[in-house]
């Protein structure tokens, strides 16, 4: 059975979000992933803590792993407390890692993760991209048609 994908993610509580990833790549498919956490890195996140400013995902043995997410240390872990910078595997269904690996290993795309939530069952779920790099000329290219797309939205509610 495939369910239609929804247009967009059941985001009820966003932890972190990578803000210049859509300025620095050119998104191209979109991915939801649950992601795999100890207690004291779930404590953590619930706090509000966590970036993914620097990270980014890789498929290595057909796994999807996120590497450099920085989740720090819970306040009141002691000796059960995590590793703060550790890979995380993220939990994706087989179809879709194979597609994931075939836009990095075919089309020299890379996986960025544009955020991390907490959807409305309670689970943590990674945001994750399957996107292209830009070059600074194509960066201005994208600002130019952002602002002209932003004019134009004025102009027809003034004039419309």
């Amino acid at each position: 059975m495939v369910r239609p994908r929804p247009a967009s993610f059941d985001k009820q509580k966003i932890v972190a979000e990578n803000r210049r990833a859509r300025y620095d790549y050119a998104v191209q498919d979109v991915f939801e992933a649950g992601i795999a956490l100890t207690g004291t890195e779930v404590k953590s996140l619930r706090f509000g803590e966590g970036s993914i400013a620097e990270s980014y995902a890789e498929v290595k043995d057909g796994e999807v792993w996120l590497i450099n997410a920085n989740i720090p240390e819970f306040s009141h872990g002691n000796r059960f407390n995590h590793e703060p910078k550790r890979p995380r595997k993220l939990l994706l269904h087989e179809r879709e890692i194979g597609k994931l690996f075939g836009g990095v290993a075919r089309q020299g795309m890379t996986l960025v993760p544009l955020s991390i939530y907490f959807n409305a069952r309670g689970r943590a779920k990674v945001e994750l991209a399957l996107a292209k790099g830009r070059k600074a000329p194509d960066k201005r290219e994208h600002e130019k048609e952002k602002d002209w797309k932003r004019e134009q939205g004025r102009l027809l509610r003034q004039h419309g």
